[in-house]
């Protein structure tokens, strides 16, 4: 058989793995790393050691959770650099607006937990991390939370 054919065959159970690891976005990227995968399966396979199916499927899974694992990785290395950029800007904004009624009163506006978020990371510079730990939640729900707390004070400076 052909790489094609192989690839032709096993293409829906790259899926499966895709599905089985409850990925979401970025399928292409995953639909990838399983094909690479597979052609490196197809290359190594040796009969004598059993069926290629189940050989093939140990490959992709592990080849599209190491991807996931790197994808992770990055995320959290390059969202710090955001948190960097963001800080910078809200300090050229209190710095410029300092002197503004209209940004206390949109700080007033934030809850005490959102006020205690915006301290941590852009007066603190801890990282999402160390806040999910500190506020007992995890990093997406910190992320969330900085968003909406975000939105919510351009929405208020807008107005004002």
């Amino acid at each position: 058989m052909t790489f094609d054919e192989i690839l032709t065959q096993y293409e829906p159970m790259i899926s499966a793995c895709i599905r089985k690891l409850h990925i979401y976005k970025n399928h292409e990227l995953y639909k990838q790393a399983g094909r690479i995968a597979l052609w490196k399966a197809w290359v190594r396979y040796d009969e004598t050691r059993g069926d290629f199916a189940p050989y093939a499927y140990r490959f992709m899974y592990g080849a599209i959770l190491d991807e996931l694992k790197r994808e992770r990785n990055f995320e959290e290395t390059i969202n710090p650099m955001e948190d960097e950029k963001l800080s910078f800007l809200l300090e050229q904004v209190l710095i410029r607006h300092i002197q503004n009624e209209d940004l206390g009163l949109a700080l007033e506006n934030l809850t005490l937990n959102e006020r205690q978020l915006l301290l941590w990371i852009f007066v603190e510079g801890i990282s999402l991390q160390q806040a999910a730990i500190r506020a007992g939640i995890s990093i997406p729900g910190i992320k969330k939370r900085r968003e909406r707390m975000l939105k919510k004070l351009r929405e208020d400076m807008k107005q004002k």
